[in-house]
């Protein structure tokens, strides 16, 4: 057993899970399955970015949805026909509250296939206060961290996706950035400057954003 993991569990390659998320639901069909569910939800990563810009602009490897932890139990409820899993260390554990501290991610699967749809961050918050994984100082209302495209799919505000993207920076989180930065405002961008000064000072995105005269909201 890898040291700090518990028993149990699936080995999983990086081929392997590409594989097994070829046939991921893209926005609308989670936003379908999930209509009518209150707690504030939202489409994360490289999704949120195309939501933004109104148009899918490259492929995905997988879809990412964001819930309050404590809200879980609400999207879980939608899906008593799948399974979750927790993934952590190249390991996959079916999700039982023993392992559920192991990682944020949870990807839900259909047992008949094996194939995982979507991918929910079990994200830390204060009641309707949404706190960042990255840096637990960084708090916002949701109001202030969930967006809405014209028919109604949430997703997570582009300076927040933005933040979590530039950790990697790799080809598709810069494609993500270019082309999110001539649409977002003075707001958006002076909030994602100085997000990224607080979390990854001298991060090369600075140099296309404002400076930052003071602390980050």
């Amino acid at each position: 057993m890898t040291d700090g993991l518990p028993p149990g569990g699936v080995g999983i390659t990086e081929a392997e899970a590409g594989a097994r998320w070829a046939n991921a639901w893209t926005p609308t069909e989670v936003a379908a399955r999930l209509a009518g569910v209150s707690a504030p939800w939202c489409v994360a990563g490289g999704w949120a970015v195309d939501l933004f810009r109104g148009e899918r602009t490259r492929r995905h490897d997988d879809l990412e949805i964001a819930v309050p932890a404590a809200r879980f139990p609400e999207i879980r409820a939608r899906f008593d026909a799948f399974a979750f899993d927790v993934v952590a260390s190249g390991r996959l554990w079916e999700l039982t509250p023993e392992v559920a501290g192991l990682s944020h991610q949870t990807w839900l699967r259909d047992p008949a296939t094996g194939d995982f749809l979507v991918d929910v961050f079990r994200e830390p918050h204060d009641g309707p206060t949404w706190i960042c994984r990255r840096d637990p100082s960084i708090r916002l209302p949701y109001t202030a961290v969930v967006r809405r495209t014209v028919d109604g799919i949430p997703y997570l505000a582009p300076e927040l996706a933005l933040l979590f993207k530039a950790k990697a920076a790799r080809p598709k989180d810069r494609h993500d950035f270019a082309g999110a930065l001539p649409l977002m405002d003075g707001a958006q961008r002076q909030t994602l400057a100085a997000l990224l000064t607080r979390v990854h000072p001298g991060h090369g995105w600075l140099a296309d954003l404002p400076p930052v005269d003071g602390p980050a909201r």
